[in-house]
């Protein structure tokens, strides 16, 4: 998995509540377990008209927000179905982090484990945020994981928390997988030593 460690990019604004994961990622789209190519159906039937081709209105086709990296978002995000294919999608478009009041539980365990960084901020911090997002081309932020902090365009900034392990994993790059591997010399010794106490087991 990626480092998260200092991100700064443009940042889009998607001030709707309750964006469900069938939202970010169509049921059409979950016909694959592949993690790659999904990015094309990230809010599929918002970002396209019936016909196919793009809907102007929507914030991701706009020219300002095609290569956002931040995503600032409104209150409950991804709520609905547990598909881990909603932050697969995310992460497929090149966004690698979501602001938002709230997030669903599962959805905000699920980002943490493909390298998404999900951050909670008071309605107010996110109104500024969202200020700062609406400003097009001009929306930078840097979001600092180590320093736990947000900084805007203007040079305001926002403090976050993050539990202490999921921020040591993201800034390392450690998924559930890596995890264990960094254990391997236990487990490896683990398996010597049941070889030879139990060696019919």
């Amino acid at each position: 998995m990626e480092k998260f460690v200092k991100l700064t990019g443009v940042a889009a604004p998607l001030p709707v509540v309750n964006v469900d994961t069938d939202m970010i990622i169509p049921k059409d789209y979950l016909k694959t377990i592949k993690r790659t190519g999904l990015g094309t159906g990230l809010f599929a039937e918002a970002r396209y008209n019936q016909d196919g081709t793009e809907n102007p209105d929507f914030v991701l086709n706009k020219p300002a927000y095609r290569d956002a990296k931040i995503l600032v978002a409104g209150d409950n995000f991804g709520c609905g179905s547990s598909r881990e294919h909603a932050p697969w999608a995310l992460a497929d478009f090149g966004i690698r982090c979501v602001i938002s009041t709230s997030f669903a539980d599962i959805f905000y365990n699920n980002c943490f484990k493909n390298g998404i960084l999900p951050i909670t901020v008071s309605q107010k911090e996110l109104d500024q945020l969202m200020d700062d997002a609406e400003r097009g081309s001009n929306a930078v932020v840097t979001v600092d994981l180590e320093n736990q902090e947000i900084s805007g365009p203007d040079g305001g900034s926002v403090k976050f928390e993050v539990d202490a392990f999921r921020r040591h994993c993201l800034l390392n790059g450690l998924d559930d997988i890596s995890l264990t591997l960094e254990k391997s010399d236990s487990i490896a010794g683990y398996e010597t030593k049941l070889a030879t106490e139990r060696p019919w087991a």
